[in-house]
């Protein structure tokens, strides 16, 4: 029979073995789940300025509006900045943009014919008791579904606007606009996941310093006279 001075030594021995073994797997495997991690992350990224560049090809005026001031870009300019989950806000409220509206035009029918989406009705006040059309300071993004449910999905102050928008999915909406800022007028794009309620937030790595904020917006909406 060892002695148990052998026995104790060699039983601690044996432990911190173990222990080193579960340590170096353990960090393995941590290694190896950041790796998996970037890797999404980058693929997810690579993804988005696929669809960042498709919507800026979709939307030809805004982006010729846009690069006459900074000139030509593309996605891989567009940086995250955010990433976000998203209150819908939801609440009963049918769509009250109709056919004839002044604004009609401009709505985004869902993919699947899951109603509308509304960018602009919050931001042009154009209702028929009004008798000169104005922009409001603030901006939304509004999903009125087929169901007689609204979601507002996004909402901005006067420090920027939404000025365009595209399904690229029956889940995902992508919105182009831009921020004020210090150094100037900064293009933003915003991904919206409406099935998960996600939102990924992209600013470009130029600014204008002489835009002019409802520029595009008189532009864009000409059954409006804004003045």
């Amino acid at each position: 029979m060892g002695s148990p001075k052998f026995t104790l030594t060699y039983f601690a021995a044996f432990s911190v073995a173990l222990i080193s073994l579960f340590s170096c797997d353990t960090s393995e495997k941590s290694t190896n789940e950041r790796i998996e991690n970037i890797s999404f992350d980058e693929e997810e990224l690579d993804r988005n300025r696929s669809q960042i560049d498709l919507a800026l090809a979709q939307n030809k005026n805004w982006y010729a509006h846009w690069s006459s001031d900074l000139g030509m870009f593309d996605a891989s300019q567009f940086e995250l900045v955010m990433t976000d989950s998203i209150d819908p806000m939801e609440m009963p409220e049918r769509n009250p943009i109709l056919k004839g509206d002044p604004l009609f035009p401009y709505q985004m029918p869902h993919p699947t014919g899951n109603g509308t989406m509304d960018i602009y009705s919050y931001k042009v006040e154009a209702q028929d008791a009004i008798d000169t059309p104005f922009l409001n300071p603030d901006s939304e993004v509004v999903w009125y579904k087929e169901d007689g449910m609204k979601e507002r999905l996004l909402f901005m102050g006067p420090s920027g606007m939404f000025e365009e928008g595209l399904w690229l999915s029956e889940s995902e909406f992508l919105v182009l606009g831009f921020f004020q800022e210090e150094a100037g007028y900064r293009p933003m794009a915003w991904l919206i996941n409406v099935e998960n309620h996600s939102l990924r937030q992209f600013q470009m790595n130029k600014v204008s310093e002489s835009y002019v904020p409802q520029s595009y917006i008189n532009s864009k909406i000409k059954q409006v006279d804004l003045g």
